[in-house]
């Protein structure tokens, strides 16, 4: 496999950042694949050549989040992401890398202008009565601006980086060609399928990309939140909003991250974090459209003390049969059922031809039993599930995306619970709430359509019921019907068969020698053994014996078999 020219130098970065952050093997491995034009480690060939970078392995978690900010929007998103996965990073480098999640360079407010003209055909003083030319906040895809419209309403403005979305595929196209070669030459690929992995990051960032779709997205989850008091989600201002630009109602509070522990302490947080809970499981488990990024980045306390949700550029989608599969998982790790959390995750996914049933049960098991044994107020569901993930993948089963990424919104969403109230027990939230989940599914199941449209299946099937029998009974009367039976261990069932028919004949032949023993017992013969007929006796010592090594025979048999039975 060869890189395009126009991708070496991105190429030689990536290696390097590998080399750097302690995996030398992939570095080195990429860098002997023939055409790639790079002949030794590309130690000094890292985002930040100034200095040269430090030896293999030995670079700070902080340096990373500043490696991957140098090199553009897709590293800092790819950085996001990683925050949010402490089970494919270490702790230290999860928290280095939450930085990045609200803390990113800005870009110049003249580009804003430029951005805003484009998109609304109008100068930003004719559209907007006040626009802050100093971002709130900066992130990989867009910088946020405080403004208020010409009648008065005080708005956020989000605009997109300018370029990004050229730069952002530019990027795609290196790092498909290197998710492709880890995925044939290396095990870790071939177990981690990081091409599969790259093609739905990059249809997240896609979806982030349209501001039009988070318009959507903030509407729809504002109208299904609407019974939850406590909860607000700003609403976009369509007119004022494109591709790439979002403008939406100013959230007049602060992030969670930014209150102190005085702050804290006179917030009511228990009611807040059981509120905003039990709104994500409706999210989840009912809706099925959720926030999929509730890092404590993206809530809000209002100053009348609730929750705003923001930033709904990542959103995730659950049909009715993941629902339930997602419910009945959820519900198995919050109670500490492994086995039954292991035979869920099991049927709702897809088995590779190395799927190792057993080994993926055993540790599944071991893994949640672990966890109750510590205490179910300190299982964290959003772990497990992010563990049962990484646990498939090494025992060949690939799970749905949609577990991982509940997984994932589940520990960010247990972290901002227990900000809210350090005494949050998210399984015994999930137990509380199942009841009213399982009504809520009822309810939208039966709706007026899903009536009409189970009524004409009934009618279809009443209608095609005395067609479909003549059909059957036309086939059995010309006996065209055959029954295919597919015996698992057809051996060893025909083997037990044949042992069993055996001991039954002996049996009978044994009965059939007492009987016409006791028989010739009453003919009187000349030839006689302890006073009896010589022949009734023989019959009868021959039965005895018959008898006795049957019964020895199914004794040792059967005591063979209860020893290679496992314990």
């Amino acid at each position: 496999m060869k890189l395009s020219e126009s991708h070496l130098k991105r190429y030689r970065q990536i290696a390097a950042l590998l080399w750097k952050y302690g995996r030398s093997d992939l570095a080195q491995q990429m860098s002997a694949e023939e055409g790639f034009g790079v002949d030794k480690p590309p130690a000094a060939a890292g985002p930040t050549p100034e200095g040269g970078p430090p030896p293999a392995g030995q670079a700070s978690p902080e340096h990373l989040a500043d490696d991957l900010e140098a090199m553009g929007p897709t590293y800092v998103k790819l950085g996001q992401v990683l925050a949010g996965r402490p089970d494919l990073l270490p702790e230290a480098y999860s928290k280095a890398l939450a930085r990045l999640q609200d803390k990113v360079k800005p870009f110049a407010y003249a580009e804003v202008e430029a951005i805003v003209m484009a998109e609304l055909g109008v100068r930003i003083s004719k559209a907007f009565s006040r626009f802050d030319s100093e971002p709130v906040a900066a992130a990989s895809l867009g910088q946020v601006h405080r403004a208020a419209l010409r009648d008065g309403r005080a708005v956020v403005v989000k605009v997109q980086r300018p370029n990004i979305r050229q730069q952002i595929a530019e990027d795609f196209e290196v790092l498909e060609e290197i998710a492709g070669f880890l995925d044939s030459h290396t095990a870790m690929g071939r177990r981690q399928r990081f091409l599969a992995i790259l093609q739905e990051f990059r249809l997240t960032i896609q979806q982030e990309l349209n501001y039009e779709r988070e318009a959507h997205n903030l509407i729809t989850l504002g109208q299904n939140l609407k019974e939850f008091k406590l909860i607000q989600v700003p609403q976009p201002v369509p007119d004022y909003s494109t591709r790439s630009i979002l403008t939406m109602e100013e959230v007049q509070g602060r992030k969670i991250t930014a209150l102190g522990p005085l702050a804290l302490l006179d917030l009511k947080g228990a009611p807040l974090a059981e509120e905003v809970f039990k709104a994500y499981l409706q999210q989840v488990l009912v809706d099925g459209l959720f926030h999929a990024d509730p890092h404590p980045g993206n809530i809000f306390i209002t100053h009348d003390g609730r929750i705003a949700l923001i930033d709904l550029g990542m959103v995730g989608h659950t049909g009715p049969a993941m629902q339930e599969n997602l419910l009945k998982i959820l519900l198995a790790i919050s109670e500490g059922n492994g086995g039954a959390a292991a035979d869920i995750a099991i049927r709702m996914s897809e088995k590779l031809e190395n799927f190792a049933a057993p080994e993926f049960r055993r540790r599944i098991t071991q893994m949640v039993a672990l966890r109750r044994d510590q205490g179910l107020e300190q299982l964290n569901v959003g772990r497990s599930l992010l563990e049962v993930s990484s646990v498939a993948q090494e025992n060949g089963l690939i799970v749905p995306s949609e577990l991982v990424l509940l997984g994932k919104t589940m520990l960010q969403l247990d972290e901002v619970g227990r900000i809210l109230d350090p005494t949050f027990d998210a399984n015994a939230a999930i137990r509380r709430n199942v009841a009213t989940l399982m009504s809520q599914r009822l309810r939208k199941d039966l709706t007026q359509g899903s009536l009409y449209s189970s009524l004409l299946e009934m009618k279809d099937f009443t209608t095609g019921l005395p067609s479909r029998l003549n059909r059957i009974l036309d086939a059995v009367a010309n006996s065209e019907v055959e029954v295919r039976v597919k015996a698992t261990d057809a051996k060893m069932v025909i083997d037990g068969l044949q042992k069993i028919a055996n001991r039954i004949t002996m049996g009978i032949v044994l009965a059939g020698m007492i009987v016409g023993a006791s028989l010739l017992m009453r003919v009187a013969t000349p030839s006689q053994l302890f006073g009896y007929p010589r022949l009734a006796i023989l019959c009868f010592i021959a039965a005895a014996t018959g008898g006795l090594w049957l019964v020895l025979g199914i004794f040792i048999s059967d005591r063979k078999d209860r020893k290679k039975q496992p314990h």
